[in-house]
């Protein structure tokens, strides 16, 4: 007997419907079928709610309570948007390939201000270089991530597109001032183990972030961020999520993709 799978929605946006459509089509052979103004009864054998049940670990699947992993969504992942590459490149002596970067690019906050003098930096390490933004179209920039061996960003959503990189590449996360490094390890170090990808960190000092050329030096935001942390997350996020951006001094970051380097070694 032939089984149907179908995708039923609520609430759901067009954009995001369009912006999702191939991983749509991929778990069902026929169109969502959005349920807010239905009047029509459907009956189903059995009904999954949701594709990853929330787990206490961010951007995880906790393999006891499902018969799925991380390692199955990114497998699921590659097979929806024809992503070639399940390894990342491993340097060595026969190998002349160099390996490839990308640098997750933002505008509104949190971005590198100084792009071309890391790209520079890192060329001259011997990697080629990509600098790209998230937009809505999700297969080409999934394309993008998934040709490249090292991703590195400013901690923020961008960085959750490291599900398209091939397993054992090296994710760097720049930590922006603020007392942020627990998010930093939540939403990014945690997962990227689950999903076999090597982590790096590089955490900014205050000359690298714009915060100095809008705060006194010796104010509580620079001097210190326990204080607005009292203020709630509402403080935090109005000045070091979304006021800053970061001045990478390139010598001071060049031994972390050094470091990048060696992994892709191993």
């Amino acid at each position: 007997m032939e089984t149907y799978s179908f995708s039923l929605i609520t609430n759901g946006l067009t954009a995001w419907i369009s912006k999702f459509k191939t991983l749509m089509n991929a778990l069902s052979r026929y169109q969502p079928i959005s349920i807010d103004y239905r009047q029509d009864i459907h009956c189903y054998d059995s009904m999954t709610v949701g594709l990853i049940r929330r787990t206490s670990k961010e951007l995880s699947i906790d393999p006891s309570n499902s018969p799925y992993s991380m390692k199955d969504f990114r497998k699921f992942l590659r097979s929806s948007y024809s992503l070639k590459r399940t390894t990342a490149i491993k340097i060595g002596n026969v190998s002349r390939k160099r390996p490839r970067l990308v640098i997750i690019s933002r505008k509104r906050s949190r971005a590198f201000t100084n792009v071309g003098e890391i790209v520079s930096m890192a060329k001259r390490l011997g990697f080629r270089v990509v600098v790209a933004e998230p937009d809505a179209d999700v297969s080409g920039f999934a394309k993008i991530i998934n040709s490249c061996d090292v991703m590195m960003g400013v901690h923020g959503a961008g960085l959750t597109n490291m599900v398209f990189l091939p397993e054992k590449a090296v994710l760097v996360q720049v930590i922006p001032i603020g007392g942020t490094e627990w998010l930093s390890k939540t939403y990014f170090e945690e997962p990227a183990k689950d999903m076999n990808i090597r982590y790096l960190d590089y955490k900014i000092r205050v000359e690298e972030s714009s915060l100095i050329h809008q705060y006194p030096a010796d104010h509580v935001v620079l001097r210190d961020p326990s204080e607005i942390w009292k203020q709630g997350w509402s403080a935090v996020q109005s000045i070091y999520l979304s006021k800053q951006n970061v001045t990478l001094d390139v010598n001071r970051f060049r031994p972390t993709l050094v470091k990048a380097l060696e992994l892709l070694h191993q």
